[in-house]
């Protein structure tokens, strides 16, 4: 039995009616070629089914087109909802996302960052600042662009598209307190290795200071990013000898396990005791009563940060950090508190 022949460059080419350097400079700078020939050679390469050769394209280009992007998690829409726009930007310029996830561990984010630079990413995206030394030094040996996002520093040596998350939390306390709640709770993330809960923590508590106010120990509760670990958290809090009229949640995740269970100890929100978000994710306006979070700008930043990264590997000129704004969503969740 004869073996398949799959077709070639060259029939793409012949297909098009252009030559094969357009077709290649098509398959590596998409960009590159006038907009009636790439749709000339895209036609051709549906019709004839063509596939590139990964490897022969790195030779001749040095160029891998693939972008990692390395996240702390996986296991959640809110980062699923960065990615979707993120790949879409990338893809339109011909490159490809590689994805992968840290579990909130520092090892494995080294080991993972390595592995994607082993394999020949040509730039990569990081989320949060806070890492080991080890982790910049390796993107700085090997010459590869990279962004860091969903964070905001003052390091002007770090490039970054983001926003501050001491800011965002801040203008959560700060609502709460201007509708009269001055006992106020927290459920964070883990701060330990993750820059984004340690910040959201430091605005929440620097909002507060500027009314006289703080959070004591038994005040703030920090679990793993999980929504049963949120309604346990909330639990905790509200069957302590004083608990609070209003609870911060440093994401939606653990705003939904507060809400369901306030609905189980037959506590009313907001009557009883007020909640907020962090992220804005689909089910926040969905959900009832609808939470008041904060609304991160996750469609602009994914934009923002292919745009960074495309522009870097560019070369034409060095990209600038952008800083974003979060915005504060209210909705029915919180209400003032009722009078004692």
């Amino acid at each position: 039995m004869p073996l398949q022949r799959f077709p070639t460059l060259a029939d793409v080419a012949r297909k098009a009616g252009l030559s094969p350097a357009t077709v290649s400079r098509y398959l590596n700078t998409p960009q590159a070629v006038r907009a009636e020939r790439r749709i000339r050679i895209e036609a051709a390469i549906n019709e004839l089914g063509y596939v590139p050769h990964g490897a022969a394209r790195a030779l001749a280009s040095q160029r891998s087109h693939m972008i990692g992007a390395l996240f702390p998690s996986l296991d959640s829409v809110l980062f699923g909802s960065f990615i979707g726009p993120l790949q879409a930007c990338l893809s339109k310029q011909g490159y490809t996302l590689v994805v992968s996830s840290s579990d909130y561990q520092s090892k494995m984010e080294y080991e993972q960052l390595r592995a994607l630079v082993t394999n020949g990413v040509d730039a990569l995206m990081l989320v949060g600042a806070d890492r080991g030394a080890r982790c910049y030094d390796l993107l700085t040996r090997k010459r590869i662009p990279f962004v860091l996002t969903w964070c905001w520093s003052d390091r002007e040596d770090l490039p970054q598209v983001g926003f501050c998350n001491a800011t965002a939390s801040g203008m959560a306390a700060s609502y709460l307190m201007d509708i009269g709640h001055r006992r106020i709770a927290m459920v964070s993330g883990r701060t330990t290795g993750n820059d984004r809960a340690s910040e959201r923590l430091r605005g929440v508590r620097e909002a507060l200071a500027e009314r006289g106010l703080k959070l004591r120990q038994n005040q703030v509760i920090e679990r793993p990013f999980d929504l049963s670990e949120g309604a346990q958290a909330f639990h905790q809090l509200m069957t302590a000898a004083e608990p609070p009229t209003a609870v911060l949640c440093g994401s939606d995740l653990f705003a939904y396990g507060a809400l369901f269970e306030a609905n189980r100890m037959g506590l009313r929100v907001p009557e009883d005791v007020s909640i907020t978000g962090f992220d804005d994710t689909e089910f926040a306006s969905n959900i009832s009563p609808s939470l008041t979070t904060i609304h991160t700008p996750r469609v602009e930043m994914a934009e923002l940060t292919a745009e960074f990264l495309l522009t870097a590997l560019s070369g034409k000129y060095n990209p600038r950090s952008r800083e974003l704004r979060a915005e504060l969503i209210v909705r029915e969740s919180t209400a003032p508190p009722r009078p004692d």
